[in-house]
C-alpha cells in the first residue's frame, strides 16, 4: 500500500513539474512575441510586398493589377516623383527599408544578446522615421503635384506611418530582460530600459532628416522629360495627313502621330503645349490628332478597363464625327475639350456635355450624317493599330508621341521639354534644319 501510495504521489510531483515547465515555456514565448510585435512584423511583411510589386512594375513595365494605362494609380507610377532623379526607383528604396526592418524585428525579443537587441531597436527607429516622412513627402505629391492617388502606394504610406507610431511607442518603455539570468527564470528577471525616450525621438529624427534629403533630390535633381521610349519592330500605319485631324499644316516636312485620351489628365497638359512647339518649329512641324481611347470596348491592347475612361470610346467618335461633319468646327471642339471649365484643376468633359458641344457647333443634322460614316470607325482602329504597335512590353501609358518607327511617351512639364523630347527621344530634325522633304507615318 505504502509503495503505491509513493508512485502516486511520485506521478503527481512530475506531473506538477511538467506543468510548470509548459507554463514557463508559454510565458516565455508570449513574453517573445506578444501581440504588438506580431503586428509590427505583419505590417513590416505588408509594406515589404507592396513594395517589391511597385518596383518589379518600375522595371519590367506593364500595369499593376487594377491600375490600368492611364488610370490615377498608373499617372502616380509613371510620373517623375517615382524615381530620385529618373534613376533610382523609390520603390527600390522601400523594398530595402522595409525588409531590413523586417529583419530587424526578428532581434528584439528578450531570448536576444542586449546588444544586438539595442542595434535593432535604434535601427528600426532609423527606418521608420524615415518612413514615415516620406509617407509624409508622397501624400502631399500625390494630393497637391500629380493630383491623383494610387492605392498601393497609399497603403504602402499608411503602413509606413502605422510602424513609425507602433515602433517609436514601444522604444521608449521596451524593457531589457536581464541577460544573465537563467533561461528558466526568465520571468522574474530584473528589468532594464534598452532605450529611452528622447534618445528613440533622436533616432526617429535621423531617419526624417534622411526622407528630406530624398525629397530635395526628387525636387533638384530633375529627372529626363521621357519617361519611356523606344522603336516599333512593325511597320506603322500610314495615315494621310490631309484627311484627319491635326494641330500645324498638313504639309508640314515634319509630322508626328499624337495618341492621346480625352478623358487623361497628362493629355491635356502635353495639348496645351503643341501649338508653341510648332512655333518654334517655324510652321515646319505638326502633330497628327490619333484618339486611342483606353478602354476594352474598342481597343483590344488594354488589358482591363477602369472607370475613369469608361466613355473613352464614345468621346472619340464624337470627336471624330464633328471632324467629318465640318473641319473648320473641329479645332474649337477639341479645345473645348482639354479646356477648364472651373477651378484650377482640369476635369474632363462628360459624354453628354461633349455631344451638346458638337451639335452646338456643326448642327444636329450634319452631326447625326457623320456619326454614320465608316470613315470614323477606319481611323480610329488605324490609331489603335499604331497604339498597339508601340504597346509591347506593358508601354500602354499615353500621352505617345510617335514619328516613324520611333515612340515615346512623354513627361515634359512645358514647350522647352517637349522640344527636347522631339529631338532627342524621337529624332526630330531641329527646326532650323528642316529640309522641306514630305514625311508621313
Amino acid at each position: 500500500m505504502r509503495v503505491a501510495e509513493f508512485l502516486f504521489l511520485r506521478e503527481g510531483y512530475a506531473q506538477k513539474d511538467r506543468t510548470l515547465v509548459s507554463y514557463k515555456e508559454i510565458n516565455r514565448s508570449r513574453r517573445s512575441w506578444p501581440c504588438w510585435r506580431w503586428g509590427l512584423t505583419g505590417l513590416s511583411a505588408l509594406a515589404l510586398a507592396l513594395s517589391a510589386i511597385l518596383g518589379w512594375h518600375y522595371l519590367v513595365g506593364g500595369s499593376v493589377i487594377g491600375c490600368g494605362g492611364g488610370s490615377p494609380c498608373d499617372q502616380v507610377l509613371n510620373s517623375r516623383w517615382s524615381a530620385v532623379a529618373g534613376v533610382l526607383p523609390v520603390s527600390g528604396l522601400a523594398v530595402g527599408a522595409y525588409l531590413a526592418l523586417l529583419v530587424a524585428s526578428l532581434f528584439i525579443g528578450p531570448t536576444t544578446e542586449a546588444l544586438v537587441r539595442r542595434l535593432a531597436w535604434r535601427t528600426m527607429l532609423v527606418l521608420v522615421g524615415a518612413a514615415a516622412g516620406s509617407a509624409v513627402w508622397f501624400i502631399i505629391v500625390q494630393k497637391w503635384i500629380i493630383g491623383s492617388f494610387c492605392p498601393y502606394c497609399m497603403t504602402t504610406h499608411i503602413t509606413g506611418l502605422l510602424l513609425a507610431t507602433l515602433i517609436i511607442w514601444q522604444a521608449p518603455k521596451h524593457l531589457d530582460d536581464n541577460s544573465t539570468a537563467p533561461d528558466e527564470d526568465v520571468s522574474s528577471a530584473a528589468p532594464q530600459r534598452v532605450i529611452g525616450r528622447l534618445p528613440a525621438m533622436g533616432f526617429a529624427s535621423v531617419g526624417l532628416i534622411l526622407a528630406g534629403i530624398m525629397a530635395a533630390c526628387q525636387v533638384h535633381f530633375v529627372p529626363p522629360v521621357a519617361y519611356r521610349g523606344g522603336e516599333s519592330q512593325n511597320n506603322q500605319p500610314v495615315i494621310d495627313t490631309h484627311n484627319a485631324p491635326l494641330i500645324g499644316s498638313a504639309d508640314a516636312p515634319y509630322i508626328v502621330n499624337l495618341l492621346f485620351d480625352y478623358k487623361c489628365p497628362h493629355c491635356q497638359q502635353l495639348h496645351l503645349m503643341l501649338d508653341e512647339v510648332i512655333r518654334r518649329y517655324n510652321g515646319k512641324l505638326a502633330f497628327v490628332l490619333c484618339p486611342t481611347p483606353l478602354n476594352t470596348r474598342c481597343n483590344p491592347y488594354i488589358p482591363r478597363d477602369v472607370d475613369e475612361f469608361k466613355d473613352s470610346c464614345e468621346l472619340a467618335k464624337v470627336a471624330l464625327a464633328v471632324w467629318v461633319a465640318n473641319r473648320e468646327a473641329f479645332p474649337t471642339f477639341d479645345r473645348w475639350m482639354f479646356s477648364f471649365e472651373s477651378g484650377d484643376r482640369w476635369q474632363p468633359r462628360s459624354l453628354d456635355a461633349s455631344r451638346a458641344k458638337a451639335v452646338e457647333l456643326v448642327g444636329q443634322a450634319k452631326f447625326d450624317a457623320a456619326q454614320a460614316d465608316p470613315w470614323i470607325d477606319r481611323y480610329l482602329q488605324t490609331s489603335i493599330r499604331i497604339y498597339g504597335n508601340t504597346a509591347k512590353g506593358g508601354n500602354n501609358a499615353v500621352p505617345k508621341l510617335v514619328f516613324g518607327s520611333h515612340w515615346v511617351i512623354p513627361q515634359p512639364d512645358d514647350a522647352d521639354d517637349l522640344v527636347l523630347i522631339l529631338q532627342n527621344s524621337l529624332a526630330v530634325p531641329k527646326s532650323n534644319n528642316a529640309s522641306g522633304s514630305f514625311l508621313k507615318l
